[in-house]
Formats: structure tokens, sequence, C-alpha cells
């Protein structure tokens, strides 16, 4: 069963909480248990899991990923100036697969799974298959 989301992001780069999303999806696939992924189709954007307990981690994280990647870079060839979009995405990913376990996803405690926006801002699209 294959579920689609959309998310609509605010800045060029934001991390988003999905979560609350993914566990709908589970939930309402019956799955209990197996695995699920999560996918982006998009090439500026990607899924992470990481904290979710406190929001200045996710601050921190885009912070570090424009600082690591920055967008005024003169020696980008890429025509339509989205370089570090492409960059960060490709260093994130596009998916995550995560196991599910009497029909909860098996997450940390401070875990969450975040949307990872780095074109932004945007409406975006991903999808959760449960297996």
């Amino acid at each position: 069963m294959i579920f689609e989301f959309s998310v609509n992001s605010k800045k060029k780069t934001q991390l988003i909480d999905i979560t609350p999303d993914v566990g709908r999806a589970v939930s309402e696939s019956g799955l209990s248990d197996g695995l699920v992924t999560v996918y982006t189709p998009h090439t500026t954007a990607g899924v992470t899991i990481n904290e979710n307990a406190d929001p200045s981690v996710q601050v921190d994280l885009a912070y570090a990923m424009d600082k690591l990647v920055p967008w005024n870079d003169k020696s980008y060839s890429h025509l339509e100036g989205n370089s570090a979009a492409h960059i960060k995405s490709s260093l994130v990913g596009c998916s995550e697969s995560l196991i599910v376990k009497n029909g909860i996803l098996l997450l940390g405690t401070w875990q969450g799974i975040f949307f990872c926006e780095f074109d932004g801002p945007r409406a975006r699209l991903f999808y959760v298959k449960a297996i």
C-alpha cells in the first residue's frame, strides 16, 4: 500500500516533522510487523531521521547544511542557480526505511522523521510504502 502526502515549506532550507503522517500511514495500512519506506521524488529535497524533541536541532541542522554547502558559490555551473539544493539532497538522501513492530514505528525516544526542504518555499510530495 502506498500513501501520498503533500507538504508546504516556508523557507529555502527547512526541516519539517512528518512523523505523524508516517505514523498515520502505518496505522491505516494495518501493518503489524514489517517495514515502511518514506521517499520524496524531488531532486532538491530529502528525508532524514533525527531528534524531534527540541526544535532548535532542526534549526541547527538547516544552518549547518547551509554553511557546509553555501548558496553563493561562484564555482557552481548549474544554470538554474540551485546547485546547493541538489548537493544537499544527495548528501541527505531521498528516503528512509523504518521498522514497524506491533503496528508502531520503531523510532528512538527522541527521534522523528523529517522532510528536508533545500530549495523552498515550495509545495512538495512524499510517499510512504508499507511492506
